[in-house]
């Protein structure tokens, strides 16, 4: 390519993010953005109240390492939860992994964040050859027996829900964007907000009321916004009784 004086701008001249692969095609589902910050935000808002938290293990990205006849095997899903396991390894490190053979317990819930390179395959599309581990809809349905898969459709904003059902996953027909788990004591859904400063359609985590759960900065934003009401009520209080006092001909000591 001949160089132009003044020579252009790279912005002009070379591929731009939208040019360019978000995905190893040799490893494709490597993290994005939004594959960074949303299992963040399922991480944040999942506080199932019937488990305490030292009995809940999330994970995003980990190895999963499945089938013991095949220790090297293994799967990273986008975001999965454990129930009634220590949230350390053996209670004292965090894990580099999460090995069911050694933990004895399987995910119960996996969440799986659609993309071009790995569409097919988490919806289980793909044909399996042999000499290759299986994919990741028949490890979570055929080998983990994973209670409920969760697909979400970043780009369509479309959530998906299977339910293992005699031992194959049947999709949950949703008349809305929600999703209530009994087991959980909490509903998944698409909330439009703004998180980690992008205003875009989340998945995040509900309660019983039906009201999102709150991450820790909303919390502590609804804190502030509380004490300021009050103090705001506070001051209108004062203000009244100093009005009152002086319709009695008492000025009142406000120093």
């Amino acid at each position: 390519m001949y160089q132009t004086d003044p020579p252009r701008s790279p912005k002009d001249v070379l591929p731009t993010m939208y040019d360019l692969p978000s995905e190893d095609p040799e490893e494709p589902g490597l993290p994005d953005q939004f594959h960074l910050l949303q299992p963040r935000l399922l991480d944040e808002t999942f506080r199932p109240p019937n488990y305490p938290s030292d009995e809940i293990f999330v994970a995003s990205d980990l190895n999963l390492y499945y089938d013991p006849r095949y220790p090297l095997w293994y799967k990273r899903p986008d975001w999965f939860a454990v129930l009634g396991v220590s949230r350390l390894y053996e209670q004292q490190d965090l894990r580099l992994s999460y090995v069911v053979w050694q933990e004895g317990v399987h995910p119960f819930i996996v969440i799986e964040l659609l993309s071009p390179g790995t569409e097919k395959e988490d919806l289980g599309q793909t044909l399996r050859d042999i000499k290759q581990p299986p994919g990741k809809w028949e490890v979570y349905e055929q080998i983990l027996r994973v209670p409920y898969y969760v697909v979400f459709d970043r780009y369509k904003y479309k959530l998906r829900v299977f339910k293992l059902n005699g031992g194959r996953y049947a999709e949950i027909a949703l008349s809305e964007s929600r999703f209530w788990i009994p087991e959980l004591e909490l509903g998944l859904g698409v909330w439009q907000g703004r998180y980690q400063d992008v205003e875009q359609p989340w998945l995040r985590w509900y309660d019983g009321t039906l009201n999102w759960v709150l991450t820790s900065t909303e919390q502590e934003r609804q804190r502030a916004e509380q004490e300021r009401q009050r103090a705001e009520q506070e001051r209108q209080r004062a203000e009244r009784l100093i009005a009152q006092l002086r319709s009695l001909g008492v000025e009142p000591d406000i120093d």
